[in-house]
């Protein structure tokens, strides 16, 4: 499987050449004098920008989802043939259409997408059913009261989730094995449902996530630079990245919650850890996909590109 999409070599061909120019800029004196320092800075300024463009473009399907959210709530006629919620519905298909006719996006990573839109549309009909939050407006392409544009957000967090894996060369020391990760995820997801019938488990499912990933220091691979993290802070900054397109998506009025009902306000700190929780469903489903690896398998593969 290539590593990249065309755009995505033409982004990491850019930083190569360009820290390739760095490097070939001039002699280095020792003891950070001379030209250390600001070549340093220069390597640092461009692995950083490409830090960026992967994260944005590991981001394209929901941010053009949710940019099509905002526009149709600033602009969308009401008086127009087409309901609001089935123009996003038909919106958010053609954006997942154009990103595979165009090779923005690898089929196995569609493949990946299609079982998130599964697995929250289910969701999305028991916790809209059980008054969780609740969608406005009018339409027919929708499925008991669910209009099918919610599977795609979903989706959106799938498809970042696993685009970013590849994008970055994921590597992990000691992963948990993943027939742990898979009855903990399992866990996660029958309590979104179970909780509104019984005690509701998160807090010891949060106390898992702890002990089961609580050692395992994930690696990045930027373009030449690497660095590593606890997983656990990734989980958690990608849950608030999460919860603040969030509060963009209810305040376009994607969907509303209780609370908002008579006007938007900020979705409440607590989605924090509901997020938390969907994010490990999100991973569980990814790596089952894409096996983790040690991060010896990054030095294997950049010895034979060299």
């Amino acid at each position: 499987m290539a590593r990249f999409t065309p755009l995505e070599q033409r982004i990491d061909e850019w930083a190569h050449r360009r820290l390739d120019r760095v490097r070939d800029g001039g002699p280095q004196h020792p003891h950070g004098s001379g030209r250390v320092q600001p070549q340093r800075l220069r390597t640092w300024a461009i692995e950083f920008t490409v830090f960026v463009l992967k994260q944005a473009w590991a981001c394209v399907f929901g941010g053009a989802l949710l940019a099509v959210l905002v526009l149709t709530r600033l602009w969308y006629p009401e008086s127009a043939a087409l309901a609001r919620n089935d123009f996003l519905v038909l919106a958010a298909l053609a954006i997942q259409v154009l990103m595979v006719v165009f090779k923005l996006e690898t089929l196995r990573e569609l493949r990946v997408i299609i079982l998130f839109h599964i697995v929250g549309t289910v969701m999305e009909i028991f916790k809209t059913d059980a008054g969780s939050w609740t969608y406005e407006g009018d339409g027919v392409l929708h499925i008991f009261g669910v209009p099918l544009y919610s599977g795609f957000m979903y989706a959106a967090v799938g498809s970042y989730m696993v685009r970013v894996f590849r994008l970055f060369e994921l590597r992990f020391d000691r992963y948990p094995r993943r027939w742990i990760t898979a009855i903990l995820a399992t866990l996660i997801y029958v309590n979104f449902f179970s909780h509104h019938f019984i005690v509701d488990a998160r807090w010891f499912l949060f106390a898992a996530i702890a002990v089961v990933w609580w050692r395992t220091v994930m690696h990045v691979r930027v373009s030449r630079a690497r660095f590593r993290m606890p997983i656990l802070v990734s989980f958690v900054l990608v849950a608030i990245f999460i919860w603040i397109a969030e509060n963009v998506a209810t305040w376009s009025n994607a969907w509303v919650y209780p609370n908002q009902s008579e006007g938007w306000e900020l979705v409440s700190i607590a989605k924090l850890g509901s997020w938390l929780l969907l994010m490990i469903v999100s991973v569980v489903l990814v790596t089952w996909v894409e096996k983790p690896q040690p991060p010896e398998a990054i030095a294997e593969n950049a010895t034979a590109q060299s």
